[in-house]
Order: structure tokens, then sequence, then C-alpha cells
């Protein structure tokens, strides 16, 4: 069996891991990423810094930096009392820096949160938005006469119920239905790679504008659901607004989510370029601290196939979708370590009676506790290992979903981890 050594071992795949595995290379560390990215499906390519607190009072700020102040006082344990609002912003840019690399440009309003509508017609405040999505949010504001464009066949996406939840709030929207470009009519379409490479197709584009110009009249934008392209869907976005003479903006769609996917095009290309050795379609199937100090990681698919030995190791495992945590009829537990789990002491606390609760559940609030350098803590309040840090959804005492910080939350602590580490190795 190959043996890789290495500094630090990036144990995950979502967004947390990708920023940990880029904070560790740009600061001159020998990094090996392991986990399968299966997140990124359900990823909308937002990115949420804070938007919303209290929970249960559903206020969304505008200041996202305000709104975090707030949390920190009202939730000490917050994970983002442990990093400063200059950690945060350089994460940001570090990470906007590889993806524009990569082609996938971010916009922002003034370090304000913004406004976009969503695929279910709701308006959503977010901090970073691609470039594809950011003329949607002028048109919104300014309520300029726009055109909706969904495809026959296209389940996920509806640009008539989008109007009719927006109609009192942005009265000017007309929708339209046209067959998907290409060789599709009649037959299912699934948002994903495959219909976001087919609609990117030169001959496939003019074909879309042909069918849509006729339609134009008043509309200063023309929204589509975010499958105009993968790897160049700026390009794409630009070509179409060529050919129809008005701005063209994505709308973000569920699962699969071709803004995610393009995340992870991005990360899986320019990670590598960075030095990072990256095992995209294997676990960590066990993991044993070793007694000079370090770890020794057994990684695979169904059985061992490669070891990895680290001196350090970034836990972004994420929860229960990453299997970064594991609930069953005894409680939420951790399985790569066993470490301690903070949740409700009996399970019958982890859910409120309604689904929809405005409070959330408290099992929404569990995961790892940890030190300032964003080590696990273990049954007596002490760091587990010195070199294990977590970072990500894992962390206890946030709801990521309902407080809208996902991207934040995962980069901010990735970076805090990051550093905690590096520093130690000095």
């Amino acid at each position: 069996m190959n043996t890789i050594d290495c500094e630090l071992a990036v144990i995950g795949a979502g967004m947390a891991g990708m920023a940990a595995a880029l904070f560790a290379a740009k600061r001159g560390l020998e990094v090996v990423q392991i986990g399968r990215p299966l997140g990124f499906s359900y990823a909308s390519g937002l990115f949420d810094l804070m938007a919303v607190h209290p929970v249960a009072a559903g206020k969304t700020w505008e200041d996202p930096w305000a709104c975090i102040e707030a949390v920190v006082r009202e939730i000490p344990r917050h994970p983002y009392a442990k990093v400063t609002k200059d950690g945060i912003q350089t994460a940001l840019t570090e990470l906007e820096s590889l993806l524009k690399t990569a082609g996938l440009c971010y916009r922002s309003q003034d370090g304000l949160n913004a406004e976009l509508i969503t695929a279910a017609g709701t308006v959503k405040k977010t901090f970073k938005i691609p470039q594809t999505m950011w003329p949607g949010v002028a048109a919104l504001e300014n309520r300029h006469p726009c055109l909706l464009v969904d495809f026959q066949g296209l389940r996920e996406f509806s640009a008539r119920q989008i109007a009719a939840v927006c109609q009192n709030r942005w009265p000017n929207l007309r929708t339209i239905q046209l067959p998907f470009p290409g060789d599709h009519a009649g037959r299912e379409i699934i948002t994903g790679e495959i219909s976001a490479r087919t609609i990117a197709r030169p001959e496939n584009l003019a074909a879309l504008a042909r069918a849509i110009r006729p339609h134009i009249r008043d509309a200063q934008a023309v929204g589509f659901p975010a499958i105009l392209g993968l790897e160049e869907a700026d390009r794409v976005v630009a070509d179409l607004e060529n050919q129809l003479g008005a701005a063209v903006f994505e709308i973000p769609t569920g699962p699969p989510s071709v803004p995610g996917l393009r995340l992870l095009e991005a990360f899986s290309r320019q990670l590598p370029r960075q030095g990072v050795r990256q095992f995209l379609a294997h676990h960590v199937l066990a993991v044993k601290p070793q007694p000079a100090g370090g770890f020794r990681l057994e990684v695979g698919g169904g059985w061992a196939e490669q070891i990895v030995r680290s001196r350090g190791i970034i836990l972004a495992t994420g929860r229960f979708l990453g299997n970064g945590l594991q609930a069953d009829y005894l409680g939420i537990r951790e399985p790569l370590f066993n470490l301690p789990v903070f949740q409700p002491q009996v399970r019958r606390q982890w859910h409120r009676m309604k689904f929809f609760d405005p409070q959330g559940h408290p099992a929404n609030r569990a995961g790892l506790e940890v030190d300032r350098s964003f080590r696990p803590l273990n049954a007596a309040g002490r760091p587990a290992f010195e070199k294990l840090h977590a970072a990500g959804s894992i962390l206890a005492h946030q709801d990521w979903t309902r407080m809208k910080c996902g991207t934040g939350l995962a980069v901010a602590t990735a970076f805090g981890a990051v550093k905690a580490f590096a520093d130690r190795c000095k």
C-alpha cells in the first residue's frame, strides 16, 4: 500500500474543506485533501455571510457585519466569536481570487447584503453573488420590466410561479416557456452538467436568442434558470446579452445546482495547481494518532487503498449529509475520532413539534465544541489532540441554514483553523 507524508490532511470536500486546502497551500503547507464533494450539488453558488438574527424573530439584516456583531454578543459560543472581521475579509478575498482565476467572478453591494429572487419566487438576502446573477439584483431593486424564461420539461423551475409569488413586489414580470434548445423536444430536462453544457453550445445559444427576441418588447432584463454553461458561464451570459440586446441574469435553482457544480469544477482544477493532492473519490476509513505525534489515515473506497501520514488534520466533514455527524437512537456522534458532540440531553428534545418552527430545531445547533484555535474539546473540556482542528458546519452553536451564514461560516472557520495550525508549526 502506498504511503504519502504531508504536513496537513484536510478531511472533507465541501466548502470548508476546499477553503481549508486553499488557505493551507497558500501558506506553504504540504496538503492532502480527502473526501467526496457531494454537497456542491446542493449549493446555490451564493455566498451567505450573515443575514438573519434572531432566528425566532426572522429579522433580516442589510449589514452582515453588524449582524455578526449582534450574534457574537448574544451567542458568545457561536463559531464567529473565534474569528476577527479582518480574518473573515482576508479569507473571502483569497477565495474570490482563486475562483476568479478559474473564471468565476463574484460581486457584492459595498459590503452589504444584496437581494435577489429565487426559483421559489421569494427574495433572498446574501453577501456575494455570482456575476451571472448580478444583473438580477439591479432589476429587482429598480423593478425593471423583465422577461423570465423557462423550458418545457424543466420541472425544477417555473417562471410563472416566480411571477405569481413576486407580483406585488415586482409587478413588471412577464414569462415565456420555450422548448429546450438542441435535440430535447418532448423530453424531461434536469438541471445539471448535461443541460448546462448543452445550452452553452454556440448553435443552441443562437437558436435560443432567436426564439426569445420577438418576446423582449419593453423588457430591460431577461432571467433564466441557472444553467447557462458550466466552465464559461460568464461568457455564455455575455453572448446572450449581445444577441438579445438586454441584460441577462441567472436565478439560482435547486439540486443538482449548476452554480454549485461550477464551484466544484473550479476547486477541482485550481487546488491541484496550488499543490494540493486531492482524493475526491475516497473516504477516510480510520485515523490513528501516532505515539510520536501526528496521525495515520487509512484512505480508500470500501477498503484501505492508501496511507496518509500527516502532522495535523483539519476536520471539515460537515454534518449529517457529509457524515461528519451521525445520529441514532442513542444520540448524535462524531464517527472518526469519537469526539464529544454538543447536543440536547435527550433525544425527544432534538426537534420541536412543528417542522417549520421559526426557532429552528435544537438538533441543528449540535456539533463539536472547540477552543479559540478551533481544536475540538474532549469530555474534560481540553483539546482532544494538539494538532486536530475542525471547521465548517460540524461546529456547534450555529444554525447556518436559518441564519444564512453557510459560506461565511465555512470559509471563516477554515481560515481560523489553518492559521492556528500554521502558527503552531512555526
